[in-house]
């Protein structure tokens, strides 16, 4: 089970249908997967159907009607989606905020300077722990396992977009653009290109004819 409420303790929606866009999406997605094999579309299916909450409601979440409804189309036993649901992280199965903010605090980040950026998440939005949304609708805290960018630690999933190198005024700095209806780029918040050296190069540092006079063949 994820760390999310079960989905029997929420209000459900009565009904849930796939819009046009995500229509399109799992025309392309069942495509790929033999007929006899198509419930291999379950985890696809279900990131179609909690970014169409996302477009529709503002809350990226997947109701049960909606898990109801790829079981229908995959032709497999309703149970079969909710264990998939519940499982991964990536998959919410209750209302959240506006924009999700997830905190990776395993060992990269955390010697990073990740509860810097749990502490600065909390004062920003006002949310006091893990699994809580503000109380303007627009946040929701989640505690994540590695993102695997451990390179640009301390890492903040917003949504879909990693934001890097983060500390806790970076982090406020980002909360109260996302507040504004803004975007900020994601990537590196430091002067970096992608995961390359924080200041530069730190090798190879010498000029192109230093290097020629050191090589073994000009050497005496």
């Amino acid at each position: 089970m994820s760390a999310h409420s079960p989905i029997d303790q929420i209000a459900q929606p009565d009904s849930f249908a796939f819009d046009a866009e995500s229509e399109a999406q799992i025309a392309a997605i069942l495509a790929k997967y033999p007929a006899e094999r198509k419930a291999s579309g379950t985890l696809p299916l279900l990131y179609v159907a909690q970014k169409q909450m996302g477009r529709q409601t503002g809350s990226a979440w997947v109701p049960r009607a909606a898990m109801d409804e790829i079981a229908r189309r995959l032709e497999v036993a309703p149970i079969r989606v909710y264990e998939v649901a519940t499982f991964y992280l990536m998959f919410n199965t209750r209302p959240i905020g506006r924009h999700h903010l997830q905190v990776c605090t395993t060992t990269s980040c955390w010697l990073r300077g990740s509860d810097e950026v749990v502490a600065a998440c909390k004062e920003a939005t006002g949310i006091s722990a893990f699994g809580q949304s503000s109380a303007d609708g627009l946040f929701t805290l989640t505690e994540v396992e590695c993102l695997g960018a451990c390179a640009n630690a301390p890492i903040l999933q917003v949504d879909d977009d990693y934001y890097e190198d983060l500390d806790g005024p970076r982090t406020i700095e980002l909360i109260e653009a996302l507040r504004r209806g803004e975007r900020p780029a994601p990537g590196p918040r430091i002067d970096r290109m992608g995961s390359a050296p924080a200041g530069g190069r730190k090798t190879l540092t010498d000029s192109p004819a230093d290097r020629a006079a050191d090589h073994p063949a000009n050497l005496g």
